[in-house]
């Protein structure tokens, strides 16, 4: 039986949908709107009616605001609500999240 590895995660995630938009599925290609169900400033669990696989980068962008991210797939689940769970880690970002980054103590005296 297949068990997902346990990841000790850095931050909470918080409960927020968010509105977005997800492309670059390398077998469906076109733009998904859909939400989020929990996000961090590090990445988010989104909905897809695609499955993807882990490693894949896709596109990601709020439809409200100027956020937008390469995102890397870290994990894909079906799920009972909407098609698929997908937790997204955020590589290449600019503009403003909904979750501001945490500033470490090391990383404030460096500055």
């Amino acid at each position: 039986m297949f068990k997902t590895p346990v990841v000790s995660r850095t931050e909470k995630r918080v409960p927020m949908a968010v509105a977005v938009r997800i492309a670059g599925h390398p077998a469906l290609p076109g733009v998904e709107t859909t939400f989020t169900e929990d996000v961090s400033s590090r990445g988010a669990k989104v909905y897809s009616a695609r499955r993807w696989k882990a490693d894949e980068r896709l596109q990601m962008a709020t439809l409200t605001g100027n956020f937008q991210s390469v995102a890397r797939v870290a994990w894909c689940q079906q799920s009972r609500e909407v098609g698929f769970a997908v937790g997204v880690e955020f590589l290449e970002r600019s503009g403003e999240w909904v979750v501001a980054p945490r500033v470490i103590a090391s990383d404030a005296m460096a500055s």
